[in-house]
């Protein structure tokens, strides 16, 4: 058997070759087409299987295979009858092709070609579309999972664990082209990815079109994130779809749909006023896998690390008068305080020791036992529960910790945050959406800080209260709300509703939308008018985000309720008359024009996916010298088995899965420690400020500061106290030498300014200029907001 093409770590041929995905955006909605290519280049004919991740709440709308010239186009079934269609047609010696949800989360997906005979090729032609995330930046976020990383599934979990094949980043055995094409009413002002693009193509004058795609030599080996820019951004938009012709009258996809997008704008006379209470629970993965680094680059900084850096941040921004607690999971889980303590300088500064000593060792991803917990503590009076989880998002049990998060939503608010490459979207998302927060992803070269202080800023507005969606339509027009109810509403932050309109009307006939809600005691609407005449050239995209989401929300009532049988037949019908997938049916194609039975037993390849081989120094129990063909698991190594949950451990491309507790851990002479990076100056600065929002004037702040402790003291005018003057010189640094990290460090900037108002020092104008000299600035006073 020639084998000289590409390979598995067993040395198995891979009979996928090569992927293309053409991307369509229409505003803020996209259309994805990926087309598999698959050669059998072995002597026997071969079942494929390919599991692989799409974002969580991508519906997908079509599945077919080409052969030749034969183009099989799948139907959408019962899940367990679509199975038996296809192990019926691989019996009977049939090509068959399958592809079905997980049943653990929905944004894994497994693809089965069977009876691919030998020197026969087949395309697979994948459709589905999909939400753009708006991000803190106004951008538009579409994400290509290109890493599938193991999922840890916890003992006692429903349902078996989601098998993964992975294999390291640079040994991904197949190739990728991604294209682009975007747009939109309002002209695109920039795309960026962290991926290498060839140039933006704007196709008219008034750049609302353009193309992009990656640039040559790209591999397949992290997820693909493209971020899209337009101009006036946070315009409220309206969208009608005409109902499918061939459809019943009546039903979701004969009737028209409308997508409206609002952009809630809050009286500017309520946002100045940030919140000045809560209580904020900060959850953190500490399992083995946050001891990777945070991008495929050969830079120092671990997962963990970058989340300890945020939560200094977070500590130091938090408002006097809240309550706070920081928890850790793994296997299993501690807390720095018994229940939430009041946040002030003691408090502060005992959580940032514990902080400081948190290391990614507490074993496997079980993050439903802590949520458990929180959600047993009783909440403070007039102290609204804000969490804020952190996670690399490895975990199986996805719909049950999602399921927990809608049973307490009425009681928190959800702020999630999906750290590096192959995060879990439909665990990161699911928890926000049904949380009533904001879902952040940190992959690349992203700061993790920046994203999680603006998660913080919408924690710290005024929360919304009385929200209520009305419409006006002409007369014999009514609507069917598709959407769940608006409970959260933040500045800037897209709501989006799906609806269902019956009834006849003119073309030229206008509706209107209203949504209501009371914000800091004051009552406020947003309102939209918009046209009834259907958009031309959409396609069904609206009817199927639309159908998505009633899918979605079916899928979650099915999951508490005694009649699930009921409600299951319903998620059924809806997909099966939608073409739209859900986790109880699957896409099934049957080539039934083959008349030449495909004759022996067939071959099992398994598609690997890029996914992390272990983590980091004694986080990993694995050593590798691919080169030279070396793989020597633990068991090989000490003579024993070990157990080591949540890291992923492989030898000739199996999984093992083992343990380690530090007793059994490499000697340190085996992995010499990575070089600690120094601290970046900004933090060392910021980790100096006291809760109440001041500096002291000491050694340590004048190191921070570039500058000689004699000099600082030296410089300070005479009247100016020396906390006044530490405070003030903390801002002029920031203001001259770190506005690029804004973001970052503006909440605690605001609690040092109301810190020196309320302080009425009457040598603030004297310190601002004493401080510009000293540290070779010219901030002006009122950029201080003094």
């Amino acid at each position: 058997m020639d084998c000289c093409g590409l390979l598995t770590l067993q040395k198995e041929p891979v009979p996928l070759k090569s992927i293309e995905v053409e991307l369509e955006v229409r505003d803020h909605v996209a259309t994805v087409v990926s087309t598999l290519n698959y050669e059998n280049k072995e002597d026997k004919p071969l079942e494929a299987v390919f599991v692989f991740p799409l974002p969580g709440d991508a519906a997908v709308c079509h599945f077919s295979a080409q052969i030749g010239q034969t183009q099989i186009v799948a139907e959408v079934k019962e899940k367990q009858k679509a199975r038996e269609e296809y192990d019926d047609a691989l019996s009977s010696g049939q090509q068959a092709f399958l592809l079905e949800e997980s049943d653990q989360s929905p944004d894994i997906f497994s693809l089965r070609v069977g009876s691919l005979p030998p020197a026969e090729s087949a395309s697979i032609r994948l459709e589905y579309v999909t939400e753009l995330a708006v991000q803190a930046d106004d951008g538009l976020r579409f994400c290509l999972p290109g890493v599938l990383n193991p999922r840890y599934q916890p003992q006692g979990s429903e349902g078996a664990g989601v098998q993964v094949t992975s294999v390291p980043v640079s040994l991904v055995p197949y190739s990728l082209s991604f294209s682009a094409r975007v747009s939109s009413p309002r002209p695109i002002s920039k795309v960026e990815s962290n991926c290498s693009l060839d140039p933006l193509q704007s196709l008219n004058t008034d750049q609302t079109q353009a193309t992009v795609k990656l640039a040559a030599g790209h591999k397949f080996n992290r997820d693909v994130e493209l971020l899209i820019y337009y101009k006036d951004a946070h315009q409220p938009t309206a969208v009608v779809e005409a109902g499918q012709a061939s459809a019943e009258p009546g039903s979701l996809m004969g009737d028209p749909v409308v997508m409206v997008s609002l952009y809630p704008e809050f009286p500017q006379s309520v946002m100045s006023s940030k919140a000045s209470c809560g209580e904020f629970v900060f959850l953190m993965d500490r399992s083995g896998s946050m001891d990777c680094a945070t991008n495929n680059t050969e830079q120092q900084e671990t997962r963990i690390s970058s989340a300890k850096d945020t939560l200094l941040l977070l500590l130091k921004s938090l408002p006097m008068g809240c309550y706070f607690n920081i928890y850790s999971f793994g296997s299993s889980y501690e807390h720095i305080f018994p229940k939430s303590v009041e946040y002030g300088e003691k408090t502060m500064e005992e959580a940032l020791k514990k902080v400081e000593q948190m290391k990614a060792d507490l074993g496997g991803t079980e993050i439903l036992e802590p949520l458990k917990h929180i959600y047993s503590q009783p909440c403070i009076p007039t102290q609204p529960r804000q969490m804020f989880v952190f996670t690399d998002g490895e975990v199986g049990n996805t719909k049950e910790v999602i399921d927990l998060v809608k049973n307490n939503s009425g009681s928190h608010r959800c702020f999630s945050f999906g750290i590096g490459e192959g995060a879990s979207s439909a665990l990161i998302n699911g928890m926000a959406k049904e949380g009533g927060g904001h879902a952040q992803f940190i992959t690349g070269t992203d700061r993790m800080q920046p994203k999680v202080m603006q998660s913080l800023r919408f924690a710290l507005q005024p929360a919304v209260e009385d929200v209520s969606v009305t419409w006006d339509l002409p007369k014999g027009s009514t609507v069917t709300v598709l959407s769940p109810p608006i409970t959260t509403i933040f500045q800037g932050k897209r709501s989006l509703i799906y609806a269902q309109l019956t009834g006849q009307s003119s073309e030229a006939a206008e509706g209107c939308v209203t949504v209501k809600y009371s914000l800091a005691g004051h009552p406020s609407e947003n309102q939209l008018h918009f046209s009834l005449r259907p958009a031309e050239d959409t396609g069904l995209i609206v009817h199927r985000l639309a159908a998505r989401t009633l899918i979605c929300l079916l899928e979650m009532e099915a999951e508490n309720n005694e009649e699930k049988e009921e409600v299951k037949k319903k998620v059924v019908q809806l997909s099966v008359q939608s073409g739209v997938s859900s986790s109880f049916t699957a896409f099934i194609a049957v080539n039934k024009d083959n008349n030449k039975e495909i004759q022996g037993p067939l071959l099992h390849r398994d598609i690997p996916m890029a996914g992390l081989m272990g983590f980091a120094a004694k986080a990993c129990c694995l050593t590798a010298d691919i080169s030279s063909g070396l793989l020597q698991d633990c068991e090989e190594y000490y003579g024993n088995p070990l157990e080591f949950e949540d890291t992923s451990c492989y030898r000739a491309g199996v999984q093992y899965n083992c343990a380690m507790d530090d007793s059994e851990a490499l000697p340190d002479e085996e992995f010499p420690p990575a070089k600690k990076p120094p601290r970046d100056p900004l933090l060392q600065l910021v980790s100096l400020q006291k809760a109440s929002g001041c500096w002291l004037l000491d050694p340590a702040l004048a190191a921070a500061l570039g500058k000689t402790n004699e000099e600082v003291e030296k410089s300070k005018p005479e009247k100016a106290s020396s906390e006044v003057w530490a405070t003030i010189l903390a801002l002029i640094w920031l203001h001259g030498f770190k506005m690029d990290a804004k973001d970052e460090w503006e909440l605690l900037a605001a609690k040092a300014v109301s810190w020196l108002s309320a302080q009425k020092a009457p040598s603030v104008t004297e310190c601002v200029e004493a401080g510009n000299i000293l540290l070779g600035c010219s901030v002006q006073k009122t950029a201080l907001g003094l």
